[in-house]
């Protein structure tokens, strides 16, 4: 992703968890119930207006990506505060109002969805456009999340589902892609990667949650960036 950046000329910001609070690094994105996820969203927001005033970033252009756990929470972040960011790309995780506590969580984890309400959207205000990248065959993160959160997305902004499309570049893992639209719009795009399991899609060789085999997901998220800025842009 840095090397992208310096291509194109983009700013990231890679918030990290303390250990204090998650002994595995991870983002406690389902600790809804005692409210621990909400604090850890808005600790990310905070973060990014940080970098908006200190550094010479277009507050219109601010995008949420995120894995695993961090795509849990940068859903999470995005329907709580969903005028400020563009789009959020989720890969390898689990969306909001499908878990609220630790139980829940690995319940939801293992495809089997707890449903916890979400507070309606302020009239006039869209969820911002999301993009998800699921492996097929995570170990961890039940497939099936990958189509609940995109029909998640779909439910609450009344969008239907195209014709799924196959994608394959090369040798590496052929990918579904399906988009969501209502009346042209796209409002979210799911893309089931064939042979991916709970790794960074066309990741670094050798490096622990990365499988280089898939499409390139840093790309993929940048494309789609660039697409949503470009709209706005009009």
């Amino acid at each position: 992703m840095n090397r992208l950046a310096q291509v194109e000329h983009f700013m990231v910001l890679y918030p990290e968890q303390d250990r204090r609070s998650n002994l595995q690094n991870c983002w406690n994105w389902y600790d809804t119930r005692a409210g621990r996820a909400q604090r850890e969203a808005d600790s990310v927001a905070s973060a990014v207006d940080h970098i908006c005033l200190t550094q010479p970033v277009d507050p219109q252009r601010i995008v949420l990506v995120g894995l695993s756990a961090g795509a849990g929470l940068a859903s999470l972040l995005a329907v709580r505060q969903p005028e400020r960011f563009q789009a959020v790309v989720m890969h390898s995780g689990i969306g909001p109002g499908m878990a609220s506590s630790s139980a829940t969580a690995l319940r939801a984890m293992r495809g089997r969805r707890v449903a916890v309400p979400l507070a309606p959207l302020v009239a006039g205000l869209h969820l911002p456009v999301l993009l998800v990248i699921q492996g097929s065959v995570d170990p961890i993160v039940a497939p099936s999340n990958g189509t609940q959160v995109a029909q998640l997305w779909a439910d609450r902004e009344g969008a239907n589902a195209g014709r799924p499309r196959t994608v394959q570049r090369g040798k590496r893992y052929p990918a579904m892609i399906t988009d969501y639209r209502n009346r042209g719009r796209l409002v979210a795009t799911l893309c089931s990667v064939n042979g991916l399991g709970h790794a960074w899609s066309g990741g670094a060789p050798g490096l622990p949650y990365s499988d280089p085999k898939g499409p390139d997901a840093s790309r993929m998220a940048w494309s789609f960036m660039k697409k949503q800025f470009a709209k706005s842009a009009k």
